[in-house]
């Protein structure tokens, strides 16, 4: 396993973070503005983006009083692993890039906090190279691409560490149009002009420079040695995404994926509730409710809005987790009460390890924690297995 700081410092930011919006202030001034946007932007006009953290807002609860409260459990069992919280830290493509070796750094903070960390199929460690660091079985995220024996070799290596349960990603058969990328030269092609302020981009971001670009090599996707020589990031990284992706898998392919995976299956991008019903039938573990981050299909509903109407049509059939705009433990509460077994942090967990490291990434997790515990308390909720919608007014 390669040198990883235990915690990046935090290079004279000002800024005291209580809260995990406030990892993201910290983490615009960590990086470079490329790679900040990659991570904080969405699709089109960002619409959905905006939607999934205002929706979230929008919902009040009930205040409740005089119930004994003075003991609260947070912890609980999801696709039958134990949680002590109910919050995995999502896949997110490119996160060495956001600190040096990040998804090491993540997966150790999420492993001390009794949570699953779940690998991308994009990330800048091997499966391998964070698998070593942890002893926490991994969950692990996969795209399907054109070539299936290399989606079939990812699944081997996967299980091959240990790995539990698999996260299938299924609302990228293209790819969202991300302005943001766009405009920064991270999607099509890159101009003079744009060459000169990528660069400029990054002198001005020194730190960064030295801790990551140098500090964290090698900065390659490291579970893509076969897909992409040398697995060097291309210059034109979204247009690489849609040209290896698959856009033919369908709900067909669900028997060729049991027949290459022995463990837990979760379809990743339902947001509709006649596909979720569809996932149940087709027996799959979980159905996990995310419209991408609002980076894929913009003016999407937010997916606090879509979760009641899926957790509705797949019952107990199969479990239920949601994505998108979670950041706080309150909003964790809010999807808990509105049918979801547990929520994905992916954006929080790249903000706070590109701010302070792992450090930053135990912080948010405690915050979390603690949040989750006094609204818990004020709702007089004992147990977050107890959490439905009478802890909401009008949800």
């Amino acid at each position: 396993m390669r040198d990883v700081p235990s915690d990046q410092p935090d290079h004279s930011l000002d800024l005291a973070p209580a809260s995990l919006d406030d990892y993201r202030e910290l983490a615009r001034r960590r990086l470079p503005r490329q790679i900040f946007d990659y991570v904080d932007g969405g699709a089109f006009g960002e619409v959905t983006l905006a939607a999934n953290r205002d929706d979230l807002h929008s919902i009040r609860f009930r205040q409740r009083v005089l119930r004994d409260v003075s003991t609260r459990r947070l912890a609980t069992t999801v696709l039958g692993e134990e949680l002590a919280l109910p919050v995995i830290l999502a896949p997110v493509g490119f996160g060495g890039m956001f600190a040096r070796r990040a998804e090491v750094q993540a997966a150790r903070a999420a492993e001390r906090a009794g949570i699953p960390f779940c690998e991308s199929t994009l990330s800048i460690c091997s499966i391998e190279e964070v698998a070593a660091a942890v002893n926490r079985p991994l969950w692990f995220q996969l795209y399907v691409m054109k070539d299936r024996g290399y989606a079939e070799d990812l699944m081997a290596r996967a299980q091959a560490v240990g790995s539990t349960t698999m996260i299938l990603t299924v609302d990228l058969p293209v790819v969202g149009q991300r302005y943001r990328d766009v405009r920064n030269g991270i999607s099509g092609p890159v101009s003079s002009i744009g060459r000169v302020r990528r660069g400029l981009d990054l002198v001005r971001h020194a730190g960064w420079v030295r801790d990551v670009a140098l500090g964290g090599r090698p900065l390659t996707f490291g579970n893509l040695e076969k897909a992409l020589p040398e697995a060097r990031v291309p210059a034109d990284f979204q247009g690489w995404v849609a040209s290896q992706f698959d856009p033919t898998v369908t709900w067909n392919d669900l028997g060729w994926l049991r027949e290459h995976w022995s463990g837990k299956i979760a379809l990743k991008g339902i947001m509709d509730p006649e596909d979720a019903r569809e996932a149940a039938d087709r027996g799959v573990d979980a159905v996990i409710v995310s419209n991408h981050g609002g980076r894929q299909l913009d003016d999407v509903p937010s997916t606090i809005r879509a979760l009641p109407a899926i957790a509705e049509a797949v019952g107990d059939r199969c479990e239920v987790l949601m994505d998108g705009g979670v950041r706080s433990g309150l909003d964790v509460v809010k999807a808990l009460s509105l049918g979801a077994r547990a929520c994905l942090l992916g954006r929080p967990w790249a903000y706070a390890v590109a701010a302070r490291g792992e450090g930053g990434v135990d912080h948010i997790l405690r915050i979390v924690r603690d949040e989750m515990l006094v609204t818990l308390g004020l709702t007089g909720v004992n147990d977050v297995r107890d959490l439905d919608r009478s802890a909401l007014i009008d949800p």
